[in-house]
């Protein structure tokens, strides 16, 4: 069902906060009619998203009568919605629109907007809300199942993007190729999967195992990274989610120019190849784990500069280094179906 999407970024027009936004604009371009911001009204979406194309920015919601749903397009550090944004979800609710959410604040426990909602016959989905319980047990594991994970040197540096092409590129090569959705973002591009970030801790590595369990009839996995093991907030998901989806194989993904964590300025990012010791190390416990590839996003430089940092890296790693957006991902999926046609991992154990 197209949802008619209106997707809310007031104040967050930034590809890395409005990161939700980004992505409905690139995977499902046709259910988007608008982005809501009043600040930069008359404008497109590409100019601060890095997707979209020339899809409106809007200042109110009466521009986009067509519309069925609101999304809330950021992924803000704590998940809180923002207060100014209140007057607008009332609105929308008045206006009969549902409202979608991936926010940590789940909208659906606010007294005054559940019952306006309920009021007027709308509904709000909160996608990180879940009551899912149970741990990791390593049993059911499909053998023929080739698991690969996507992993990153820190938060928001596109591991959902680079799922979603390794996952269609293989698809255009007859790949019976799934992509498993860990977070807000991609559970509502795909529409299934689990929000790892919110669930409790001792259940997150069951959380990612359930999620292979559901999907393992495919030829291929690729299950969506979350966090970075170096950063302070959020390392015990991306721990957990290691463990938990069991992975053959990795694509390793950073950004260029960036050297610290994010929103933790004074802690530094180690260098591609400790990244890459501390998940081979962290992922082959019980099985071996290789890292496939290297996957680069190149918005903070030139396309000249991304295509130096490209070769220096794949010199320094001995690996293919792809600018995924920019160069399209075909250098990666053929490593990663490479890798599956040659068969080593069914060797792996698990």
């Amino acid at each position: 069902m197209n949802r008619k999407m209106v997707l809310l970024t007031w104040g967050y027009s930034n590809p890395r906060t409005a990161k939700t936004a980004a992505g409905l604009l690139r995977y499902c371009p046709e259910e988007c009619v608008a982005v809501l911001d009043p600040d930069n009204a008359g404008r497109k979406a590409r100019e601060f998203l890095d997707a979209g194309g020339d899809t409106p920015i809007i200042g109110r919601l009466d521009e986009a009568p067509s519309a069925k749903t609101l999304v809330m397009g950021i992924a803000p550090p704590g998940g809180r919605i923002p207060d100014a944004w209140r007057a607008v979800l009332l609105e929308a609710i008045d206006r009969g629109m549902n409202i979608l959410s991936g926010l940590h604040d789940f909208i659906s426990n606010d007294p005054q907007l559940a019952a306006a909602a309920a009021a007027r016959g709308t509904r709000i989905t909160d996608v990180r809300k879940n009551d899912f319980r149970e741990i990791a047990r390593r049993q059911g594991l499909n053998p023929n199942c080739f698991r690969v994970h996507t992993v990153g040197h820190d938060c928001s540096v596109g591991k959902m993007v680079v799922s979603l092409e390794l996952t269609n590129g293989l698809k255009a090569r007859g790949v019976d190729a799934h992509f498993v959705a860990t977070g807000q973002t991609g559970i509502m591009v795909s529409g299934g999967g689990l929000p790892l970030d919110c669930i409790v801790a001792d259940f997150v590595a069951g959380a990612a195992e359930q999620l292979v369990l559901e999907n393992q009839h495919h030829e291929v996995l690729l299950v969506e990274g979350q966090g970075s093991l170096v950063h302070p907030s959020y390392s015990g998901v991306t721990l957990s989610l290691l463990h938990g989806c069991l992975p053959h194989a990795m694509v390793l993904i950073f950004e260029a120019g960036r050297s610290t964590v994010g929103g933790i300025d004074h802690v530094p990012i180690p260098n591609l190849v400790r990244m890459r010791e501390l998940f081979e190390t962290m992922a082959s416990i019980h099985q071996p784990c290789v890292t496939l590839g290297i996957a680069m996003n190149g918005r903070r430089v030139t396309p000249t500069e991304a295509a130096e940092i490209s070769r220096q890296v794949e010199d320094e790693m001995q690996l293919p280094v792809v600018d995924v957006l920019r160069e399209g991902p075909e250098r990666l999926v053929e490593a990663v179906d490479a890798f599956r046609r040659a068969g080593e991992w069914r060797k792996f154990g698990m």
